[in-house]
C-alpha cells in the first residue's frame, strides 16, 4: 500500500537534499575540499574586519577608564592569518562530514542538535591552533609585542609552551557555545528560508542569513569574550587565577557592566564576519563542486 508524504515533508525533504548533495558529495569523496572552503572563508574575514577586532581586544583589555589606543589597528595581521586558514580550515573539515552523519543517524526533528553538536566538536579541534593565534593576536594587538615570530619567542621564553595556550579553558568556555549557537542558528534559518523561498538561495542571502546568525551569537556570548580576552593578556603577572576569579574580580573592581564591554565592535563585527565568512563560505562550495564535476566528467569523456 502506497503511503504519500504530506507536501511540506515532501519539500523540506527535496530542500535538504538540494541543500547538501552537491558539496557533500564532494566533502565524502575529498575533505580537503572542506578544509579549503572553510580556511578561505576564514582568512577573507580576518582580512577584512581586523582593525574592528583590535578595538575590540583593546576595550575589553583596558581597566576601569583607561583610553583606547587607535594607532596600529593592524598590528599582528600577516601572523594571524597565517593561523587563521589552518584553524577554520580544521573547523569546517570537522564540522561537515561530523554533521551530515549526526543528520542520517537522528531523525530530522532534531537537526537542530546535529548542527550544535557538530559545531562544538568542530570548535574542540580547531582550538589547538586557534588559541595559540588568539594569544599570540590579542597580545599583538595590547602593545606587548610587535611582530608575531616576536611574541612567539618571548612568550615561550617567560611562561612556557602553556603560555601559548593561556586562557584555553575560558576559550572553550567561550567558543565552543559560540560555534554551536552560530552554525545551529545559521543552519536552521538557511533551511526555513529554502523552505519559504521554495528555492536555493543567492550569495547575497547567504551572507543576510550569516549575519543574523553572527549577531546573535556575538551578543549572547559577549561576556565570555571579556573573560577569555582578559585570561589571554595577562600574560605572566597572573592578575587572575582563573575564570571564575577574573569574573569575581572584574565585578568587584569594575562593575557587571564591565563583562559587557566592547560589545558594540564585537557584535558589529562578528555580524558583517558573519556576512563574510558564510557568503564565501557557500560560493567556495559552489566552485569547489563545480570544479570536481567537471574534472569527472573529463575523465568520463576521455574514458569512454
Amino acid at each position: 500500500m502506497n503511503q504519500e508524504w504530506p507536501s511540506h515533508l515532501l519539500m523540506r525533504k527535496k530542500i535538504s537534499h538540494l541543500t547538501s548533495y552537491m558539496f557533500y558529495s564532494v566533502c565524502c569523496m575529498d575533505i580537503t575540499n572542506c578544509a579549503i572552503a572553510g580556511g578561505t572563508a576564514g582568512v577573507f574575514v580576518e582580512a577584512a574586519l581586523y582593525p574592528i577586532d583590535t578595538i575590540k581586544t583593546r576595550l575589553q583589555a583596558a581597566h576601569g577608564g583607561g583610553k583606547i589606543n587607535l594607532k596600529g589597528l593592524y598590528s599582528g595581521l600577516v601572523g594571524n592569518l597565517a593561523g587563521a586558514f589552518p584553524a577554520s580550515a580544521i573547523f569546517l573539515g570537522i564540522y561537515e562530514p561530523v554533521k551530515q552523519k549526526l543528520l542520517e543517524t537522528f531523525p530530522e526533528n532534531l537537526s537542530a542538535f546535529a548542527h550544535l553538536t557538530a559545531g562544538a566538536v568542530g570548535g574542540a579541534a580547531s582550538s589547538l591552533v586557534r588559541v595559540p593565534t588568539e594569544v599570540i593576536k590579542q597580545r599583538i594587538q595590547t602593545g606587548q609585542f610587535t611582530s608575531a615570530p616576536d611574541a612567539v619567542r618571548l612568550i615561550v621564553r617567560r611562561e612556557g609552551l602553556k603560555g601559548l595556550f593561556a586562557g584555553y579553558g575560558s576559550f572553550l568556555l567561550r567558543d565552543l557555545p559560540f560555534d554551536a549557537i552560530q552554525f545551529c542558528i545559521y543552519e536552521q534559518l538557511l533551511l526555513g528560508y529554502k523552505l519559504a523561498a521554495r528555492r536555493n538561495l543567492s550569495n547575497t542571502e547567504n551572507a543576510i542569513v550569516g549575519a543574523f546568525a553572527g549577531a546573535i551569537t556575538g551578543a549572547v556570548t559577549a561576556p565570555l569574550d571579556v573573560i577569555k580576552t582578559r585570561l589571554m593578556v595577562q600574560g605572566s603577572a597572573n592578575q587572575y587565577k582563573g575564570i571564575c576569579d577574573c569574573v569575581s574580580t572584574i565585578a568587584r573592581e569594575e562593575g557587571i557592566s564591565t563583562l559587557f564591554k566592547g560589545m558594540g565592535p564585537r557584535v558589529l563585527w562578528i555580524g558583517i564576519g558573519g556576512s563574510i565568512f558564510f557568503g564565501v563560505l557557500e560560493k567556495t562550495k559552489v566552485v569547489l563542486a563545480q570544479r570536481h564535476f567537471n574534472s569527472q566528467d573529463s575523465s568520463s569523456f576521455k574514458l569512454d
